[in-house]
């Protein structure tokens, strides 16, 4: 086999109009001695956040909202506060209707069973939550917590799918004593629905309720099965968690040990109740279920130095230590090694919960980078920068000095990082009356903020003397489209065709500065702006992460230098690592198809080529969970290598050559 160096590789590119027929061709001139740095792996990061239903209802399988009672229950029935005509309201009070007289119902203080109150219920009286998601002959689980105020009680649990008496299945569950237990109960629901409910009616003997759960039977550890197959076929490298904004004022220590004893928390960035159901074990689960690496981010907003390190210790150290000796008295003995670490998020923000003036963060972030390192000083952290933010209303010296967030982190805190963070997010181009023009713009925007973001940070780096040469790498861990119509949720936006064919522009971005950007986050994963998308039954991929679907599976690791033009299309090359292959990207976002005509020198095919695509019937074309997919990942083997290779008008494609 040829070395790479000496491999010499020319494609052609012709443009086909329906009337115009074939435009004289184009060459796409490959020199495989011009080479970039390997693409890293960490590319293709995802981002989740307890934000919306990112984590809980869109990878978290509980059905029921405040299962912890959070809000106190009132004869008044009004749950929602925001999003209110979305399918997925926000929940702003309690969402537990009172079945009988209402007066029945009061929230007691004393012997809670967790947070600041429980419900005490009265016999003859119940509780039910509307609304919930059943599919015909699935079966679901749960159970639910109870003290008996009279020595003993007897409660009925219903789920019902329907108005009639055959459309409910009950189950009667006797308690005992003066302290709660614990009772499970099983169903299947005989039709689907998603108006379904479940009662709780306090039969006999007043109680006071713990939490109640429910789950459809196939859940996985707790993780929606259907969400879990996605994610696993989208192959994200690495995830960030648990923030985001939402990082500056966790309390990780909330999150870990029993579940039913975790305290509820009002979501202390966004909106809705933080039910502490999925903390750092749940996290590291999911992680190890999909095979990827942890990334997590600590709190510097509302949180400090010794919270952080401790953090680290329940992650990484012994169980001799305070924070390992926890993890092994909530059953995980071993370290879990999370290697990737943030330090913070968005600090230079007044958004940020614990915002300060930079001149104050960077000695924060570098006592709390002290910290961990003392932990384990193999971590690698991330700091947190911008490289335009200069805030003049709330930092006067930073306005004074005219440096940006990044700037700042660079010459006061580059040795006590690995990396540093750049985040960004792009709306829909506004409309004009020239579609074209405006589908061109609007697929352009992820590759020339990438562009942006890498070279400013190499005209900034190169002139730091401090750095005394030295690169900080980036890694841009919040990126995307960011829509304002929330179909999901909120910040649930539906992603589109065009979506997609952006985000395959900025993956061609990514690898053309592999050299500085070492990692990206694609912001976030599940709902929220997410790849994915769920109801409360279904789940299905979006167009950008059928794109990353596609490039993770099929993109070569060893970029070639393109010094040509193809606008309005974008062009990528890659050999495999192991020199077998070369992969050509293209993102075609014009209405007619294009042709590849490979012209190779020094080197021999190996066999057929094969394609992936994605395409659609139009720019705004998507996906629907529960129905069938306008656009898919769509492949063609057994190509004529030295034939033209098509490329689908308003398509992402990958081709492999084998190589000899």
């Amino acid at each position: 086999m040829k070395t790479l160096k000496s491999l010499g590789i020319i494609f052609v590119l012709a443009m086909t109009s329906p009337m115009a027929g074939v435009a004289a061709p184009i060459e796409l001139r490959l020199d495989t001695a011009k080479t970039g740095a390997p693409i890293s792996p960490y590319i293709y990061g995802q981002f989740v956040e307890h934000l919306g239903r990112c984590i809980y209802g869109g990878i978290w399988a509980e059905m029921l909202e405040d299962r912890k009672f959070y809000f106190p229950i009132t004869a008044t029935y009004a749950p929602y506060r925001d999003l209110t005509n979305s399918a997925f309201p926000v929940v702003g009070a309690s969402p537990w209707q009172i079945i009988g007289n209402g007066s029945g119902v009061t929230m007691v203080k004393e012997d809670a069973f967790v947070g600041i109150h429980s419900p005490r219920v009265n016999a003859g009286v119940g509780l039910r939550q509307l609304d919930l998601g059943l599919v015909a002959g699935k079966g679901y689980e749960g159970y639910v917590w109870a003290k008996p105020l009279t020595g003993s009680a007897e409660i009925e649990v219903a789920l019902t799918w329907g108005e009639s008496d055959a459309s409910r299945a009950g189950t009667r569950i006797k308690f005992t004593g003066s302290k709660y237990s614990k009772k499970t109960f099983a169903f299947t629901a005989k039709a689907g629905t998603d108006r379904g409910q479940l009662e709780i009616r306090v039969l006999k003997g007043d109680v006071l309720l713990g939490p109640p759960s429910l789950m459809a039977a196939d859940n996985v550890r707790g993780m929606r099965p259907d969400t879990l197959a996605l994610l696993k076929q989208l192959s994200g490298s690495v995830y960030r968690w648990p923030g985001g904004n939402f990082a500056s004022g966790y309390d990780w220590r909330d999150g870990i040990g029993e579940r039913d004893r975790r305290p509820p928390r009002k979501n202390p960035a966004w909106t809705g109740v933080e039910h502490n159901d999925f903390g750092t074990d749940e996290f590291i689960a999911l992680c190890r279920e999909i095979n990827t690496e942890p990334m997590i981010a600590v709190n510097t907003g509302f949180g400090d130095a010794y919270s952080a390190a401790q953090w680290v210790e329940y992650c990484n150290a012994s169980a001799k230590t305070i924070g390992g000796g926890w993890r092994a008295k909530n059953g995980h003995g071993q370290p879990y090694g999370v290697k990737f670490w943030c330090v913070g998020n968005e600090m230079f923000g007044p958004w940020q919960l614990g915002f300060m003036q930079m001149e104050h963060y960077v000695l924060k972030h570098n006592q709390v980078a002290e910290y961990m390192w003392k932990v384990d000083p193999t971590l690698k952290l991330t700091g947190v920068g911008d490289l335009a933010t200069i805030n003049k209303e709330n930092d006067p010296n930073q306005a004074k000095s005219g440096k940006g967030c990044s700037q700042i982190m660079l010459e006061n805190c580059a040795d006590h990082m690995s990396i540093l963070s750049e985040h960004f997010y792009r709306g829909r181009v506004p409309w004009t009356k020239d579609e074209r023009t405006n589908l061109l713009a609007h697929v352009a925007m992820m590759r020339d903020s990438i562009r942006e973001k890498a070279d400013g940070h190499r005209k900034l780096q190169a002139g730091l003397t401090n750095l005394q040469g030295r690169i900080v790498p980036i890694t841009m861990d919040e990126w995307n489209y960011w829509h304002r119509e929330y179909a999901f949720g909120e910040l649930g936006c539906v992603y589109e065709l065009q979506d997609g064919l952006g985000v395959a522009g900025g993956l061609h971005e990514y690898f053309r500065q592999s050299d500085l950007i070492h990692m990206a986050h694609y912001a976030q994963t599940v709902n929220v702006i997410g790849a994915i998308k769920t109801t409360k039954t279904a789940a299905e991929m979006e167009t950008t992460g059928l794109v990353l679907q596609m490039y993770r599976a099929h993109y070569g690791e060893i970029p070639l230098r393109i010094e040509q033009d193809f606008e309005p299309c974008d062009v990528a090359a890659a050999l495999t690592r192991d020199g077998k292959a070369l992969t050509i990207g293209v993102m075609n976002p014009t209405g007619s198809e294009i042709e590849l005509k490979p012209s190779v020198s020094r080197v021999t095919l190996a066999g057929s080529a094969t394609r992936w695509h994605i395409t659609g019937p139009s720019p705004t074309a998507h996906n629907t969970p529960g129905r069938p997919r306008v656009v898919d990942i769509q492949r063609t083997d057994g190509l004529v290598a030295t034939s033209p290779l098509r490329v689908p008008a308003l398509s992402a494609t990958v081709f492999a050559l084998p190589l000899k």
